[in-house]
């Protein structure tokens, strides 16, 4: 008997359950946007909890240089190159993972692209929405769509959506990021509703700004970004206790402020607008990488040194945070 059934042996039926249905040891983790970022941590970290990873994305050279590194770690991980963009890539993915593998428990609809332009600078580049929505609603949703019918047969399923704290703050100069994620949001609340009989769960994490290649090119946006590392505990948490939604502090306190004090909180955010410009890929001048998609071995953003009261202070927020409604449930 192995260490963990001897410490679950003694306990009531009824808790051994609950704790191998919260285990991601044997689980089939299918996870978008695989090949860098937040997807890329996550696929390690949910490797590491025993689960085995099915890597989606368009980079097929890094996704199979990342299951030889999973594999080389004594992780069980499966490459398959695929455009979520595209409805014939999705069909054909999806069925070469069922026929390979027979199912899939769980869905991290992780990969996204990120556009960071004042409106003003976007009247004629309508592609911009357009481009957001083909990746982060719609590919999202291809997915969902495709797997939900055999997680409906077998009465589980968990799918994760990658979403933005920015949907709940209302950020400027990310109309065409927010809208898609917002879309996306919505779309997570009716079908949690509609699949509840049918043992198919969401969570929806609205994800403060993590360091990550598709940062790159929007410049400083004000506070310090969380690592992909962080990113990915988060990811876990989500496939292992299944919230309803995963918010950060600032998230949740911007709803809030929204409902009780809309005047207060939009002069605050129209400050912010003011303070920081757009960066010049917004403006049209040339840079290296394109908007929101930075190329491989592309530099991250350097992470901010911070004080140590600044540590403790952020420490004590963080867990004060836990008594806010909605940061964790």
């Amino acid at each position: 008997m192995s260490d963990a059934s001897a410490e679950t042996a003694g306990l009531p039926g009824k808790i051994r359950r609950h704790r191998r249905d919260r285990d991601l040891a044997e689980r089939h983790v299918l996870i978008t946007g695989a090949s860098s970022g937040i997807g890329r941590a996550a696929a390690s970290a949910v490797a590491g909890k025993g689960a085995t990873v099915f890597l989606l994305a368009r980079r097929g050279g890094e996704l199979t240089a990342l299951v030889e590194e999973i594999r080389a770690a004594g992780g069980v991980a499966y490459a398959y190159p695929c455009d979520i963009t595209d409805s014939d890539s999705v069909e054909h993915t999806v069925k070469t993972i069922l026929d390979e593998h027979g199912h899939v428990d769980m869905l991290v609809n992780n990969a996204g692209r990120s556009i960071r332009r004042a409106i003003h600078r976007s009247t004629d580049r309508l592609h911009d929405f357009e481009r957001t929505m083909a990746v982060n609603y719609f590919g999202a949703l291809r997915l969902t769509l495709a797997l939900l019918p055999q997680m409906r047969k077998r009465k589980f399923g968990h799918i994760v959506n990658i979403s933005s704290a920015g949907v709940q703050v209302a950020t400027p100069r990310f109309s065409a990021y927010l809208a898609s994620k917002a879309a996306l949001d919505k779309f997570t609340e009716v079908a949690a509703i509609e699949t509840m009989a049918d043992g198919v769960t969401f969570t929806t994490i609205h994800m403060p700004l993590v360091r990550t290649p598709m940062i790159t090119p929007s410049g400083d946006q004000g506070p310090p970004a969380e690592s992909p590392e962080w990113a990915a505990a988060t990811i876990v948490r989500a496939l292992t206790e299944r919230p309803k939604r995963i918010d950060v502090p600032l998230g949740t306190i911007a709803e809030y402020c929204a409902l009780i004090t809309p005047n207060i909180r939009d002069r605050i955010l129209h400050r912010y607008y003011r303070a920081l410009p757009d960066s010049p890929a917004a403006r049209g001048e040339h840079t290296e990488h394109a908007e929101g998609h930075a190329e491989p071995g592309a530099s991250r953003p350097k992470p901010r040194r911070q004080s140590m009261a600044g540590r403790v202070t952020g420490t004590a927020l963080r867990r004060a945070a836990r008594w806010v409604p909605g940061t964790h449930w």
